[in-house]
């Protein structure tokens, strides 16, 4: 049966409730990987506007501003760089978004009409092992804001030689008690703490401002760059580390779009939080980091670090627990829901969404997210950049594929049944397997052969153009058949 196209997810809930009947003894399906009946969709523009707010205020973010200005650049120049950025990576994740809103269904499925039922797997991997890294990430940073708290609160603490590692687990097993309560809480810690967290980043920044004399001192530091050249060089992997930053999301939005209301509230929701959020909250960690240059005579791009130095205990400890909130919020949502519905994917069977969320814990802390914040560099030109060749190849096959060979029409049933549309040759399709391989490759050559360094510095870009393309050419060679138009 083919879904009608004007109403593919179907407009009654009984149609859900014959789909997810007549599949449940399916290897491909769960109820975790199952879409979401039209009358369960409930997430209108604000929920996706907060949780966008409260993705985007966390240290992450900070750091890849402060980063920037610690690699040289001037305010104005940091704020562009994240401005657009932010608007580049907007465009491919409303694209990506679109199937999630339309059939309810969450990423790992809507991978499988791109590259089979089963080849899925491997986008659906690749991207869950970079949400892993991320999660590991977030974990370690709130653990060190646990610790800058305990010193605060008792100052021997800091004689503890296993008091970091200790801090750590306890930040890691909260994560694990959200994980286990489900997406609810994600959706009810997005709702409620959004316009609280965006609130202490501004008491965050007016601090820094009556330290340093005001913004004028603070942001009067001149760019490091002699020339546009100089300049440009820095910008380049600057950008793409950006881009790289939401990659991630760009990619698994169907985990979230697939509870919205409609298209509208989704892309609006979205187009308001995203940018706008990221460049005030980016301008946050210029300002500050710009203002350490005249507070402690360096720049230091870790906000922890800044706010363990504040002489006021009491100021210390509020400014922690802010951070830890917008910490665990920002890594449940955007660290954990992708993840584990990947790892759902690969045994449906066998791996719920807690479950899969568990592994990504563990795997979180195998990645030893301590090396990956060693410096700034690791951070922007290591991490960000160096994820983002593998993650831009997959949307480039992603949206080639929605929107021009199927024309935004999917088959619901058949993502989740063996034999059916998205077989291909034997579950994968090997085009779209292929198309992955030349777009990675080519975007990591730049950093084997130093000649090419430049499809490295722009490994997103590169990645996602060669990709698209390539899918496009591959399967024009494919004979007409059903299959293409989904």
């Amino acid at each position: 049966m083919k879904d009608d196209a004007s109403n593919p997810a179907g407009s009654e809930a009984p149609h859900e409730e014959v789909l997810t009947s007549s599949l449940q003894q399916s290897s491909l399906y769960n109820e975790d990987l199952a879409p979401i009946a039209p009358g369960r969709r409930t997430w209108g523009t604000y929920n996706y506007a907060a949780l966008w707010i409260a993705m985007s205020v966390n240290i992450p973010t900070y750091m890849l501003a402060s980063a920037m200005i610690a690699g040289g650049m001037n305010w104005k120049q940091a704020i562009f760089t994240v401005f657009l950025g932010n608007v580049l990576v907007l465009i491919p994740m409303l694209l990506n978004a679109h199937a999630g809103a339309e059939y309810g269904i969450p990423f790992p499925v809507f991978a499988r009409s791109a590259f089979g039922v089963l080849g899925a797997n491997l986008p659906a991997i690749l991207r869950a092992l970079v949400a892993c890294g991320w999660f590991g990430i977030q974990a370690w940073i709130g653990g060190e804001a646990i610790y800058a708290m305990m010193v605060a609160l008792l100052p021997s603490w800091k004689n503890f030689a296993g008091g970091v590692a200790v801090c750590f687990l306890f930040f890691w097993v909260l994560n694990v008690l959200v994980i286990l309560r489900g997406i609810k809480t994600i959706r009810f810690l997005q709702g409620v703490t959004a316009p609280f967290l965006l609130l202490i980043g501004m008491a965050l920044l007016l601090w820094a401002r009556n330290k340093a004399g005001g913004f004028g001192p603070m942001l009067a530091t001149p760019s490091k760059f002699k020339n546009f050249s100089e300049f440009f060089r820095f910008f380049v992997p600057s950008l793409t580390g950006v881009v790289g930053f939401w990659a991630t999301v760009a990619l698994n939005i169907p985990d979230f779009t697939r509870y919205a209301k409609s298209q509208r509230a989704q892309v609006v929701g979205q187009a308001l939080g995203l940018p706008a959020t990221m460049t005030f909250y980016s301008f946050i960690g210029i300002a500050v980091t710009s203002a350490t240059v005249i507070l402690f005579g360096q720049a230091i791009w870790d906000p922890v670090t800044v706010l363990s130095r504040l002489d006021n205990k009491i100021a210390v400890i509020i400014a922690m627990l802010a951070l830890l909130l917008a910490t665990l919020n920002v890594n449940v949502a955007a660290n954990v829901v992708s993840p584990a519905n990947d790892f759902s994917n690969l045994w449906p069977r066998r791996i719920s969404f807690r479950t899969g969320g568990l592994i990504t814990c563990l795997l979180g802390v195998a990645m030893q997210p301590w090396k990956l914040l060693a410096n700034y560099g690791n951070y922007v030109f290591g991490w960000l950049v160096g994820y983002s060749g593998f993650l831009g190849p997959i949307a480039g096959v992603l949206i080639c594929d929605y929107f021009l060979l199927r024309k935004k029409i999917l088959v619901t049933e058949d993502l989740y049944r063996r034999n059916g549309l998205y077989e291909f040759s034997g579950g994968v399709n090997w085009r779209a397997v292929l198309a992955l391989v030349i777009g990675c490759g080519v975007a990591f050559v730049g950093l084997i052969y130093s000649p090419l360094r430049v499809l490295y510095n722009y490994a997103w870009f590169v990645g996602f153009g060669v990709s698209f393309v390539s899918y496009l050419l591959l399967m024009s060679t494919r004979q007409p058949s059903p299959k293409i138009a989904g």
